[in-house]
């Protein structure tokens, strides 16, 4: 046998337990999920094939749908943008040379490796409008505080802020960003007589801009994908104000035992995460700097 073949064939053998799960846990579900929204099927009866009976459903049938997705955009919309803004303040302030430093990305990372179910139960008592955290310090200067999970004009935005939490995982990736821009480069601004604010916009932003851009998709998918703390904190209520598209999936799926429908939105989520995905690429991903070509 030749070099060549044998290096191919050790490649492949290297690379088949990832191969064979790709296939038996990935590709294989989703290809069944795919077949199973053409159906109708309830776990314990076989699947009765329906044709786009449950895709028809979805466009003209269900009044879930619209409040469900207007929740899912609204979320994505507002805590995408500001998990990228806080995330890049606190990189670029643990980005800089004081005492006890790695103490302090010690703490703004723990955040986001704490069991999250934990996290949601200790968030529930931080909003508790009889005793929360939030509401004892308004007390302080006079203003009665809402009731942050039980208003549906104050559950969503409370579900916002509870997605801040978890900033210190995009921290971690501006982090590593920002201390692979090379110093020279600010140092020669400031010899042209670049201010901070310059050097920031010309020097920072562009060298990092792959991480923002990695960071954007990462958040745009995820956010998205909503799911755990609308489920535990509000289940999708007051009124459907936090009623994510996640929530109707999991709800037909697991309550009413519709798994045909169930997968008909799930593919519906997918298109919608890979719409949203591909109008950012196009739109930034050619103003992203990779670096100098050739």
């Amino acid at each position: 046998m030749k070099i060549k073949t044998k290096e191919k064939v050790a490649g492949w053998l290297l690379a088949s337990p990832w191969i064979l799960g790709f296939l038996f846990f990935t590709a294989g579900p989703m290809l069944y999920s795919l077949f199973l929204s053409f159906t109708n099927y309830d776990l314990f009866n076989s699947p009765e094939w329906i044709g786009f009976a449950n895709y028809n459903r979805i466009f003209t049938g269900d009044y879930l749908v619209p409040q469900a997705l207007k929740v899912t955009f609204i979320f994505t919309l507002t805590s995408v943008p500001l998990n990228l803004i806080l995330g890049l303040l606190i990189a670029l302030l643990l980005n800089q040379k004081i005492k006890m430093l790695s103490l302090f990305r010690t703490v703004y990372y723990l955040p986001s490796v704490i069991p999250y179910i934990a996290t949601l139960f200790m968030w529930m008592l931080v909003f508790n409008p009889a005793f929360g955290l939030f509401n004892s310090v308004l007390k302080l200067v006079n203003i009665n505080g809402p009731n942050w999970l039980g208003d549906p004009d104050w559950a969503l935005p409370s579900l916002v802020i509870i997605s801040l939490w978890g900033v210190g995982r995009s921290m971690l990736v501006y982090l590593a960003g920002l201390q692979g821009v090379p110093t020279e480069l600010y140092e020669s601004a400031k010899i042209d007589g670049a201010n901070a604010w310059q050097s920031f916009w010309k020097i920072t932003i562009p060298m990092i801009s792959p991480v923002i851009f990695f960071n954007l998709i990462m958040g745009i998918i995820t956010s998205l994908q909503a799911f755990n703390t609308a489920y535990i904190m509000t289940q999708g209520g007051p009124v459907n104000s936090t009623y994510f598209f996640m929530l109707h999936i999991f709800y037909n799926a697991f309550e009413d035992y519709n798994m045909g429908y169930s997968s008909a939105l799930a593919w519906i989520l997918f298109m919608i995460t890979f719409i949203f995905t591909l109008i950012v690429f196009k739109s930034i991903g050619s103003k992203i700097y990779y670096g100098e070509e050739g």
